[in-house]
């Protein structure tokens, strides 16, 4: 079935021009929907930029490149976009009525065999696909940003997510070269925000208890646990380092560890004074214009090794096929 979808992606932004990269760049070709005219320019630029930079770390041609481009197609008309594809994946903004509002919309739209994916990063699919009459074939394919780096997708089920709808999206995502892990029940955050959070909570009780400096906490996670779980994730960590050993730990740390239900309030009060990040130039950290395009250099610089170390591990294991 995979080879035989016609994929189409709800919304031209950051997450959604992503995506339509990775698919055309697995050989897919895609319709894009945008709002309006600005939205759709402003993806085409994105999506030339984050092209001239894998070019740029040869992970692509030019030649590659432009075929990329080519199997891309944008258009302001959402019926014109879903109208024949038989999986569309929606990109919108993380606000549940107006999720709602578009699947109430594509359910009418896509033909009956369509798969109707959302790529939101909590909230619930059973939710998401309340107005639809036909909830069986929607299903959460959360992608994590930036979309075309990192190859991890989350297919969440919602409560009536059919066993095709999931098993169809999985079979999608391993064509797009995605690593894709099955989410069996329909829970806030998923798997990996759900891990990233309970490390969140424990490091800002770390700060705001003064054990160590924000700066401190960061390295330790970035020089030791960041660098072990892209080799070995926590439960095969935990059998390398020998259960007799962590039970040990277990029983006397967990009951030490932060159970807080709330926000912090370092956090609470930078949010509450408009300081969110790079975006408004204050976050945690201060974010000078400078800093915000070294660190995001950085971070692209670092994905971009571990994508060419997956795409070199793809083509040796085509090769042992073979």
């Amino acid at each position: 079935m995979t080879k035989l979808e016609k994929l189409s992606i709800v919304g031209s932004g950051i997450m959604g021009h992503s995506i339509a990269l990775t698919a055309a760049w697995a050989g897919f070709r895609v319709k894009v929907w945008g709002t309006n005219e600005k939205d759709i320019d402003r993806a085409k630029v994105g999506l030339e930029q984050k092209l001239e930079v894998l070019k740029g770390y040869e992970v692509l041609s030019e030649n590659e490149k432009q075929k990329i481009v080519d199997k891309i197609s944008f258009t302001q008309s959402l019926t014109e976009c879903v109208k024949e594809a038989t999986f569309v994946i929606e990109a919108i903004p993380e606000i549940l009525d107006l999720k709602q509002e578009y699947f109430r919309q594509l359910d009418e739209i896509c033909p009956e065999e369509t798969v109707i994916a959302s790529n939101t990063s909590g909230l619930s699919a059973t939710e998401i696909a309340k107005l639809t009459k036909n909830p069986s074939r929607t299903v959460v394919t959360h992608f994590w940003n930036p979309a075309h780096l990192m190859p991890l997708v989350e297919v969440v089920r919602g409560e009536h997510t059919s066993d095709q709808t999931a098993e169809r999206a999985l079979s999608l995502l391993k064509a797009m070269n995605k690593k894709p892990i099955l989410v069996k029940k329909d829970v806030l955050g998923s798997v990996g925000n759900r891990l990233q959070y309970a490390i969140f909570r424990e490091a800002q009780y770390i700060v705001e208890n003064g054990i160590a400096s924000m700066e401190d906490v960061d390295a330790a996670v970035r020089y030791s646990i960041g660098r072990r779980f892209g080799v070995t994730g926590p439960f095969m960590t935990m059998d390398m380092g020998g259960l007799n050993t962590n039970a040990s730990i277990t029983s006397y740390l967990f009951n030490d560890l932060c159970d807080r239900k709330e926000i912090f309030p370092t956090m609470k009060e930078l949010v509450e004074n408009g300081h969110i990040g790079p975006k408004t130039g204050k976050g945690f950290y201060e974010w000078p214009s400078e800093f915000t395009a070294e660190m995001e250099h950085e971070r692209e610089k670092e994905l971009i090794h571990w994508l060419k170390k997956d795409i070199e591990e793809t083509k040796q294991s085509v090769k042992n096929i073979k």
